[in-house]
């Protein structure tokens, strides 16, 4: 056994130092640029890693043409900064001279109050290079704020720039900037412009596809002009200064208006092409007005904080709408309660509506619980043929919740999958949350909700119904829910 064991290892030994030399024969005789296409398609971190390995690797890395810098991909540990970490993307930056980048993106999130504003120029300079086609420079508050120099977009760099978001910086276009020719994705946050400079911007961006605007206070009017005829995607975030938006636009099919801080007048706006809506509105104001000056809606989102007004039965109808989410939080102020049965006005006049969405925060609401009333209003049968999937979150023991949940199961023929959510709050393992984040007021209501559901629901679902209860996460808040 031991002359069998030495042999087999020896026999493994031998084996591996035969692959390891084909492998070092191997390398050198591939042809450069299908390293550099390989390093091309790999995370940026180890695209750096494996130039370590061989000289072919480290000649192809230097002409990575995505450099992404963060505290992830340059090797920062958590709350590690320093002159380090500029140290690191200068020294790529200048490995990288005289390569044509393609993708550049300096992202300083998780890293809040570190300022590298006295570095950015020199980056920018060695990055904004004809070919280039995005540009993503993630700041945050500083004393000093950053103004990105136009100066740099010269015409090589003009022609080739498709996407560039900024953040936590000032933008002052100049009367000599010239066409963006490429450009069809802008995002700008948080930064510093004016109207007459986003007006210039925009007059030579006629490529634009999609405009996003998040917390921009210094615009106090918004004017799309009809030049942009491929503009279809527009989002305004927080602009609380906003008073006018026109759009003269006729191909924007796409509008996200939130925290704008006032009513915008959609009478503005070329609204018969719109198939996709997210908007700050009662229902009430949705039902009443939406159907006539948008009848192509295709998607609609609803977000009511403090308005608590019921949805009003009409005979105008939501011919194209397929996708409908309703977002109801009662806020700090309000203790009126939302009949939840009145949205079945919505569900009548969208005879194409396939998924049904609505979040519910009852929060300092006064409701009527099923179990004090157990009698439930019925409507005429009206039969949807499209809707198949309908997920109600942070559904509790409200009366007026079980009877639009009676009707969906009642009515909604082609229905093949019904959640019910007991908590409202995002759960953790949603996208970065570790922990769930909840309304601390849901949980006393918990047990109600799952008796109701047993007793008033489970008993009406078909056979063809996927019926999924959810309860509150048992890691985070069991003993709460007890």
């Amino acid at each position: 056994m031991g002359k069998r064991k030495r042999s087999s290892c020896q026999q493994d030994n031998h084996n591996d130092s035969l692959a390891s030399k084909i492998m070092r024969t191997r390398i050198p005789d591939l042809p450069e640029d299908i390293w550099s296409h390989v390093h091309s398609l790999m995370p940026m971190r180890d695209a750096g890693r494996a130039a370590c390995l061989s000289r072919a690797f480290l000649r192809s890395w230097r002409r990575h043409p995505n450099l992404i810098f963060n505290k992830d991909t340059i090797g920062m540990k958590k709350n590690l900064y320093g002159e380090n970490f500029h140290h690191k993307i200068s020294r790529i930056l200048r490995n990288h001279s005289g390569i044509s980048l393609k993708a550049f993106k300096l992202d300083y999130s998780g890293m809040c109050g570190f300022d590298g504003t006295s570095y950015l120029d020199s980056w920018l300079q060695a990055a904004l290079n004809p070919g280039i086609e995005e540009v993503t420079l993630w700041l945050f508050h500083t004393r000093r704020i950053y103004e990105f120099p136009c100066s740099l977009l010269s015409d090589g760099v003009r022609n080739s720039l498709r996407y560039l978001k900024l953040r936590c910086c000032a933008l002052r276009p100049t009367v000599e900037l010239a066409p963006m020719r490429s450009l069809t994705s802008l995002h700008l946050s948080f930064v510093s412009i004016k109207w007459d400079g986003l007006k210039r911007l925009l007059s030579n961006s006629l490529a634009l596809e999609e405009l996003e605007l998040v917390c921009c206070d210094k615009i106090v009017c918004l004017k799309i002009p009809s030049a942009l005829q491929r503009l279809n995607s527009l989002n305004i975030y927080g602009c609380s200064p906003l008073k006018v938006l026109e759009s003269k636009a006729p191909n924007l099919s796409s509008l996200s208006l939130l925290h704008f801080g006032g009513r915008l007048v959609f009478s503005r706006v070329k609204t018969l092409q719109m198939k996709k809506l997210i908007t700050e509105s009662t229902v009430y104001d949705a039902r009443t007005r939406l159907p006539s000056i948008m009848p192509n809606l295709e998607t609609l989102v609803i977000n009511s904080f403090d308005w608590v007004v019921d949805a009003p039965m009409l005979p105008t109808k939501f011919l194209c709408l397929k996708h409908l989410t309703v977002r109801l939080s009662s806020g700090t102020t309000i203790t009126q309660a939302f009949d939840y049965f009145s949205l079945v006005s919505f569900l009548d006049a969208s005879p194409s509506l396939e998924t049904f969405i609505l979040n519910v925060s009852g929060k300092g609401m006064i409701h009527e619980s099923i179990s004090a009333h157990p009698q439930l209003r019925h409507t005429p049968e009206h039969h949807h043929g499209h809707l198949r999937s309908v997920k109600i979150c942070g559904f509790s023991s409200e009366k007026s919740l079980f009877e639009l949940t009676r009707y969906i199961l009642e009515n909604a023929v082609s229905l093949k999958f019904l959640t019910l959510d007991t908590f409202y709050g995002d759960r953790c393992g949603q996208g970065k949350c570790t922990s769930c984040l909840p309304t601390p007021d849901v949980f006393m209501d918990v047990s109600k909700a799952i008796s109701g559901i047993k007793t008033y629901i489970e008993n009406k679902v078909p056979s063809t119904v996927k019926l999924t209860v959810l309860e509150p996460c048992s890691r985070c808040h069991v003993r709460r829910v007890i």
